[in-house]
C-alpha cells in the first residue's frame, strides 16, 4: 500500500508518535513532516511518509488535524449482553494496517468472554491470532484491541491472549472480508 490520488493530503501540526509498518518500531514524526492518509479506519490512521507506512493511534488525531474518538457511552443499568456487544463493536475498530478490513470479520478474533470482577467491574479475556506469524504489526494489534476494549465502560482489564493454534487461513474469513479484499 502507498498514497494514491484518493488519499488525502497531511501535514503534522505537532511532533507524534508513529509505529512503523509492517516493522513494528515506534518513532516519532516530527511537526511539520508532510504525507498522505492512505487508511482512516475505526479511529487510527496509515499515512505515507517519505516512502513508508506508519500508524497513527486515534489519540493522536490532533497532530493531523483530526478529532479523536469520542469517549464510549453505555447505560448505568447495562446488563453483560450489552457489555459485550460493546466489546464487540470495538473489537471491529481494530485494524491491520495495510489491510481494510477489521480484525473479527478477517477471523483474527479466536474468543472474546465476560467476567465479573468481586467489585462489580468487568474483565475481558480475548484469544486472537495475526494473519502471519511473523506479523511486525502483532503486538501493536495486542495493544489496540486491550486499548480499545479497556474504554468499554465497566471493563478494567483486558487480557489479550496471542495464539497461533489453529494457524489462521482465509477461510477464517467472512463473506464480507473475502469481498472486501477481493478473495471471493
Amino acid at each position: 500500500m502507498s498514497y494514491s490520488r484518493t488519499s488525502e493530503p497531511v501535514k503534522f501540526e505537532r511532533d507524534c508518535a508513529a509505529v512503523l509498518v509492517p516493522q513494528g518500531d515506534k518513532v516519532t514524526l516530527p511537526a511539520g513532516s508532510v504525507g498522505y492518509i492512505t487508511q482512516a479506519l475505526g479511529g487510527s490512521f496509515t499515512v505515507f511518509v517519505e516512502g513508508n507506512l506508519f500508524r497513527i493511534a486515534g489519540d493522536d488525531a490532533d497532530a493531523l488535524g483530526k478529532e479523536p474518538p469520542a469517549p464510549l457511552q453505555l447505560a448505568d443499568e447495562a446488563d453483560d449482553g450489552a457489555v459485550e456487544e460493546l466489546v464487540w463493536k470495538q473489537l471491529r475498530t481494530c485494524f491491520d494496517p495495510e489491510i481494510p478490513v477489521n480484525i473479527v470479520e478477517l477471523g483474527l478474533v479466536y474468543g472474546c468472554t465476560l467476567s465479573r470482577q468481586e467489585d462489580g467491574s468487568r474483565k475481558v479475556s480475548i484469544e486472537m491470532t495475526l494473519t502471519a506469524p511473523a506479523c511486525g504489526m502483532g503486538d501493536i494489534l495486542v495493544e489496540d484491541v486491550r486499548t480499545k476494549v479497556e474504554r468499554v465502560p465497566t471493563v478494567t482489564e483486558a487480557d489479550v491472549e496471542l495464539v497461533f493454534d489453529p494457524p489462521w487461513n482465509q477461510t477464517m474469513m467472512s463473506d464480507v472480508a473475502r469481498l472486501e479484499t477481493g478473495m471471493l
